[in-house]
């Protein structure tokens, strides 16, 4: 239940203010269809963290637990810094036209592609890797927090986005990055 917890409200801070809750928003302007939208996200999320839960899982096996301790320790003070840069979704990013396999196929493909490398996927290899015996609770956890950072933006568009303050909501993803990484290297949990 840790893993899924943690997971969850990680990704959901992490995801507040980042290119792909942007995208999310650009999408709801541009095709003003909230649900294949938001099914498209889901999709390309479960199918982006199954595979980084993987990878996560699979670094635990390769190495051993003393040196994954010290990557993911420093991996998550990085995420902690990380979270103080604000993110911004580049032209490249944003669909701008409908697919061959409508807003859905669209959704699906954009928001896969524009999380490779993102905050939260790496936060999902990571976080699997701390949780290895969990993995499927944290992948489930990382997808419901894209989805209760993306969801809203679909429906409720700029009104939401306008209202949260990104600044404090990254201080706040920050800590929590930073005393996991504390927590990691001086090994409380282990």
């Amino acid at each position: 239940m840790e893993a899924f917890l943690v997971a969850t409200g990680i990704v959901a801070l992490a995801e507040m203010g980042d290119k792909t809750q942007l995208l999310s928003l650009v999408l709801a302007a541009r095709f003003r269809k909230p649900w294949p939208i938001v099914l498209g996200i889901f999709a390309a999320t479960v199918v982006n963290h199954a595979l980084a839960g993987a990878v996560g899982a699979w670094v635990t096996g390769v190495l051993g637990p003393n040196v994954l301790r010290w990557i993911l320790g420093i991996s998550f003070i990085a995420m902690a810094i990380w979270m103080l840069i604000p993110d911004k979704l580049d032209e490249d990013d944003a669909p701008k036209s409908i697919s061959k396999f409508g807003v859905f196929g669209t959704t699906l493909v954009a928001f896969f592609l524009a999380e490779m490398g993102d905050k939260t996927q790496i936060a999902t290899v990571m976080l699997a890797a701390r949780f290895t015996h969990d993995y499927l609770w944290v992948v489930i956890g990382t997808t419901l927090g894209m989805m209760l950072a993306n969801a809203p933006v679909v429906w409720l568009g700029e009104r939401i986005v306008r209202k949260v303050p990104i600044k404090l909501v990254h201080s706040i993803s920050a800590v929590i990055f930073l005393v996991l990484g504390v927590a990691a290297l001086i090994g409380w949990g282990a």
